[in-house]
């Protein structure tokens, strides 16, 4: 009978290897794109890391695919926050798909502009749309937000909140914060939205794509 202990093999711990390294060029690559922006560079990114130049470009390419992977992962965090927020069945889900949001747009505030900067071909906008057209009415069924609140409403609030974030990282980083509390307070008051229309589906849309447009 073989007793031998299993030991890790040279290409499994290569590959442990590779992983952290990838996560240590992610890291530094964060902090350095947020205190240099667009004049941040490879070299200080590797030395940032604890790497070598050649570790970096063998992940990433270079500092545009790094750019890339940054915004391929605040994506992949709202569609995570997304799927999570769609499972509640208590109508809390849109509240926490909101503070899911702030927190990514936070995460990412200091180099925000180089991620708007990236094509996209809209389809991860598509998918925050429905998700916060299922999560708006699922509230209204639940009751926890005024009856006259649209999904249209909801978009408006998370552009200002991330026009906010963007304006506000570098002095009052946790604003975004108090400035959502007090608009889900109003979502949440009978009685308290203006008059004024909506947003319709059709210009949620229209106004994505300009957004979309100004990268």
């Amino acid at each position: 009978m073989n007793t031998r202990t299993s030991q890790p093999t040279d290409a499994s711990t290569g590959r442990s290897d590779a992983a952290r390294n990838r996560g240590r060029v992610l890291d530094a690559a964060r902090e350095v794109l947020a205190e240099r922006g667009s004049d941040a560079c490879i070299e200080e990114i590797a030395a940032r890391a604890g790497v070598g130049i050649g570790t970096v470009y063998r992940h990433f390419g270079g500092k545009d695919a790094l750019v890339d992977e940054l915004l391929r992962v605040a994506i992949e965090q709202v569609s995570h926050a997304a799927d999570a927020a769609l499972r509640r069945e208590d109508g809390g889900g849109l509240e926490e798909f909101l503070r899911a949001i702030g927190r990514c747009f936070a995460g990412h505030a200091k180099y925000a502009h180089l991620l708007m900067q990236r094509r996209s071909d809209g389809e991860a906008a598509r998918r925050t749309r429905a998700a916060v057209e299922e999560l708006t009415d699922a509230a209204l069924r639940a009751g926890t937000i005024d009856p006259a609140v649209t999904s249209g409403d909801v978009m408006a609030l998370i552009w200002a909140m991330r026009g906010l974030v963007e304006a506000s990282s570098e002095f009052a980083p946790q604003v975004w914060e108090r400035f959502l509390d007090i608009h889900l307070a109003g979502l949440r008051a009978p009685g308290s939205l203006s008059r004024a229309r909506s947003l319709s589906a059709r210009q949620v849309a229209e106004v994505a794509g300009a957004v979309v447009g100004r990268r």
